[in-house]
């Protein structure tokens, strides 16, 4: 068993998943991680599957969601990981306010100068509000009071606002 991670990105259609995942299926692949969105009305899709498939097989199926060019399909043969051991607690962040350039990057900053981990991003950008929600995952030992105050220095200099909340189940 191999493991495959698969990008499909370009102009939104329906159909693209049921295609995509249809075909894979055909292989006998199995979809183990998958995350879609429309990114300013482009689709973006990412996939991990695992299954006895090759790249250049995986490929070939895939080929006719390119035929058009109206989509992009890339193939990568990706290694098995162990998930890290986690020892840390999941928080969600959320970030508000007039869009600007290096909101995200400032931000999440802080998150990595205290080693945490992102495990999921999504923005949006609505007229002139930007909006910013992560799960994150802190390191233990380290001190949420003191990640928090980090990022509202840096949200206060950015003009947004942010909040920093432990994750609930529900949440995840």
């Amino acid at each position: 068993m191999t493991l495959h991670a698969i990008t499909v990105l370009g102009h939104d259609r329906p159909g693209i998943i049921a295609e995509t995942t249809g075909r894979l299926a055909g292989l006998g692949l199995n979809l183990e991680d998958s995350s879609m969105t429309l990114l300013r009305g482009h689709f973006a899709m990412t996939l991990v599957c695992a299954g006895s498939a090759t790249d250049a097989e995986i490929e070939a199926a895939l080929a006719p969601l390119a035929d058009d060019g109206s989509l992009t399909v890339t193939v990568r043969e990706v290694p098995t990981e162990d998930a890290a051991a986690g020892g840390g607690t999941p928080w969600v962040l959320t970030v508000h306010g007039g869009d600007r350039t290096g909101i995200v990057s400032s931000i999440v900053e802080e998150i990595a100068r205290v080693g945490g981990n992102i495990t999921d991003l999504t923005t949006r950008l609505a007229g002139d509000l930007y909006l910013l929600v992560a799960e994150i995952d802190l390191p233990a030992g380290v001190d949420p009071a003191a990640v928090d105050a980090a990022i509202q220095q840096v949200a206060s200099g950015l003009g947004v606002g942010a909040t920093l909340r432990e994750a609930e189940a529900d949440d995840l």
